[in-house]
């Protein structure tokens, strides 16, 4: 067993379950959000450098911290949103609304699944989903996002990841007490897979805020035809 599989808990919260989850914590989201995850998410638009103009999908958009940036950093490209949890997308969709901009699409949609044709999107970015999910679905996620980019198209995943050892007690005492306290998230390390995806140019970033350890990964689809 590789020291990655060794270190990295197993998913705690069936998929099925995750909507329900997210609606009873979409009123303290935002504070959580914040509190811990907005330098994480601030690196990933700058690594995104997203032009205005491109075509752009950021999914599991969650009460639209991201998404809000977004569309004032790209007003005349396209702006997709996708998440599971109709409660999060009610608050992204008063998020986007207060923009002023109006070329954008927020819809329930399913990761495993994107209801996009191939080379649709310049860029995808993507915020605290990994680490809900189980780690033997990561390659698959990982190609279903590479489908949709085009050549040359860029990727941006946060997700939260292991820190320093007393931290990672700590976060995994939590979850393993009950993984719901934390939004059935836990520490995980993608760069791998996304090599293994075929991304290229990949590279990984650790960012930590008030204690909470989260990884900023890159990569770009490749330009070979």
């Amino acid at each position: 067993m590789s020291p990655k599989k060794k270190t990295i808990l197993a998913a705690g919260i069936e998929k099925s379950r995750i909507p329900e989850i997210y609606r009873r914590l979409t009123p303290h989201y935002d504070f959580w959000g914040r509190l811990t995850e907005s330098k994480a998410r601030s690196r990933c638009l700058e690594l995104a450098a997203i032009r205005d103009g491109e075509s752009v999908l950021e999914v599991a958009v969650g009460t639209g911290l991201v998404f809000e940036r977004l569309l004032k950093a790209n007003p005349n490209g396209r702006n997709e949103g996708i998440d599971l949890t109709e409660a999060m997308l009610s608050k992204a969709k008063v998020r986007a609304e207060g923009t002023g901009v109006r070329n954008y699409r927020l819809s329930i949609g399913d990761a495993y699944h994107l209801e996009y044709p191939d080379e649709t999107f310049d860029v995808l970015i993507n915020n605290y989903m990994f680490d809900l999910l189980p780690e033997a679905d990561f390659p698959a996620l990982l190609s279903e996002f590479n489908r949709v980019l085009r050549h040359g198209g860029r990727m941006v995943v946060v997700s939260m990841t292991l820190g320093k050892p007393w931290f990672n007690a700590l976060w995994k005492a939590v979850y393993r007490l009950n993984p719901a306290w934390l939004g059935g998230c836990r520490g995980v390390k993608l760069l791998p897979d996304l090599v293994g995806a075929g991304f290229e140019k990949t590279k990984r970033e650790f960012i930590s805020q008030k204690g909470f350890p989260s990884e900023v990964v890159f990569g770009i689809k490749s330009g070979k035809l």
